[in-house]
């Protein structure tokens, strides 16, 4: 949304569920670093509303973990340490896992043809000599190459739960301070995309797990390495 437009503009109505994901949208891409706080007056004035929806927005934000509201304060990026960031992906990459081997024995029809099909997208964007597109729509198609792996295993409780964690992983990954993480690594992570569809294909349960978990996991060996090479 161009900053001239204010929100109230373009919707009529429901101000705080738009600022809401405008808001989101840019924790997810990084545009504020971990640790920043965020000026609820900069982003009133921007969107051209009261500061009520603002802080509804904020509110649905803080229960998603993606900002932390500080009493008397204001509200910031939370700031995660490295340990921190290590047991989170262990934790989600052990459900994105589950989430695959059930996936493994319930897809159905042209799924899985669709799924290959948005990783060839992803090893198409690994040509792009912009690191910046690269990395932006990776974010973009992973997210959709994953949802279609949660759309296999059918249970809606799984694909609310897992939204959430990744709106998580997103968020870390881009304010961790390197800039575009991912965007150097597109090729490898297609080449992971391969195995979890070929063990999907294959209705292996277990491999499809197993390709999954060491796939969520191995982001933060990329996110430590980029780090490296930054510093």
């Amino acid at each position: 949304m161009a900053a001239s437009q204010p929100v109230n503009a373009r919707t009529g109505g429901r101000l705080g569920s738009l600022a809401y994901s405008l808001i989101k949208e840019r924790l997810l891409d990084g545009v504020y670093p971990a640790g920043e706080r965020i000026s609820l007056e900069s982003l009133r004035s921007e969107f051209g509303v009261s500061k009520q929806p603002i802080m509804d927005a904020m509110r649905r934000l803080e229960s998603d973990g993606l900002v932390e509201i500080l009493p008397q304060v204001g509200c910031r990026v939370p700031s995660y340490g490295p340990v921190e960031v290590a047991d989170f992906y262990a934790m989600f990459g052990g459900m994105e896992g589950a989430i695959a081997g059930i996936a493994a024995q319930r897809w159905t029809g042209q799924q899985l043809t669709e799924l290959r099909a948005l990783n060839a997208q992803v090893t198409t964007l690994a040509k792009s000599k912009d690191p910046a597109a690269r990395s932006h729509g990776y974010r973009l198609l992973n997210r959709d190459f994953h949802n279609a792996i949660h759309q296999m295993s059918n249970s809606r409780v799984i694909a609310d739960m897992s939204r959430r964690m990744w709106d998580l992983s997103d968020m870390l990954i881009n304010t961790a301070g390197v800039p575009q993480p991912l965007a150097s690594s597109i090729k490898q992570r297609a080449h992971d995309h391969d195995e979890i569809c070929d063990a999907l294909g294959e209705r292996d349960a277990a491999a499809a797990r197993d390709a999954m978990e060491r796939h969520i996991i191995a982001t933060v060996d990329i996110i430590r390495t980029e780090s490296l090479v930054n510093t």
